[in-house]
């Protein structure tokens, strides 16, 4: 990531390089002044990115991943008083307890983005495990967490959620069962959240993500899978997108830009969903 020219006091852009073309984006700074956002997955991917860019425009971030090294590294590398950071499984309730406790203050919006993957497995071969595993982690855990901030949220009377769904919940020749699933359910928790809570301030929304660059492991365990779903991965799949165009996405949907915007499920997938 290169830092470009300014673009006024407010604004400046920030260049990826994707497919060997620089690509830019504009940080709008201050956007999220005053703001505390828990964001789950923040030590790769989507999630770093995400915290990243939050940073940048002004939030008090309370970054949460299941791996300590990698939280390290975001610390050093965006030193600030305006980052916290927490280890820990988020599938684990007594963990969204301390995540909650560590922010020690009003947490004015969640970014729901770590996940994990299925190694493609069909209906007749996932195992009980991975079924398990990728629920609790990818369905289970983004409830206990919106379950959790929502109290002070409705004492407040403001707060935005962002849940990352998937292409893989528009359709269903993206992943296994247990993922699939998994991302079909979070999309029916973000609309059943906007419906009970819009009318009290709390707007909740979902990214689809389609092909991104992160360290997500995605092995074919399934040579059934992977026969199945290889015409379509060759020749639907577009170029991966960068983590830093879903952080866009997300951070537009948790800030008051997108004010009129709750229960969308809004697909970041360079047109994939509508092949």
């Amino acid at each position: 990531r290169v830092a470009g020219a300014d673009q006024g006091p407010d604004h400046h852009r920030v260049e990826v390089l994707r497919d060997g073309q620089r690509m830019s984006t504009h940080i709008v700074e201050g956007r999220f002044s005053d703001c505390r956002v828990i964001v789950t997955g923040a030590g790769s991917g989507i999630g770093r990115a995400t915290a990243v860019r939050l940073l940048a425009e002004g939030a008090t971030v309370i970054a949460t991943d299941i791996s300590e090294p990698r939280l390290a590294a975001l610390a050093e590398e965006f030193a600030s008083d305006r980052l916290v950071t927490f280890a820990g499984d988020i599938s684990d309730e007594d963990v969204v307890t301390e995540i909650v406790q560590v922010a020690d203050g009003e947490i004015t919006s969640l970014a729901n983005i770590a996940g994990i993957m299925d190694d493609f497995l069909p209906p007749a071969e996932v195992e009980d495990a991975v079924w398990d595993r990728v629920l609790r982690v990818n369905l289970t855990a983004v409830m206990r967490l919106t379950r959790a901030v929502l109290p002070g949220m409705l004492e407040r009377g403001s707060g935005t959620i962002v849940n990352v769904s998937s292409e893989a919940a528009l359709r269903g020749s993206a992943a296994g069962a247990a993922y699939t699933a998994s991302k079909h359910a979070v999309n029916g928790l973000t609309r059943s959240t906007a419906f009970f809570y819009g009318a009290k301030g709390v707007r909740c929304n979902a990214v689809a993500p389609g092909a991104t660059i992160t360290n997500i492991q995605a092995e074919f365990r399934s040579a059934f899978a992977g026969e199945r779903m290889a015409p379509y991965m060759q020749t639907n799949v577009p170029q991966p997108a960068a983590a830093e165009d879903l952080a866009a996405a997300i951070t537009w949907l948790l800030s008051d830009d997108s004010a009129n915007v709750n229960g969308a499920v809004l697909p970041s997938d360079a047109g994939w969903s509508v092949i």
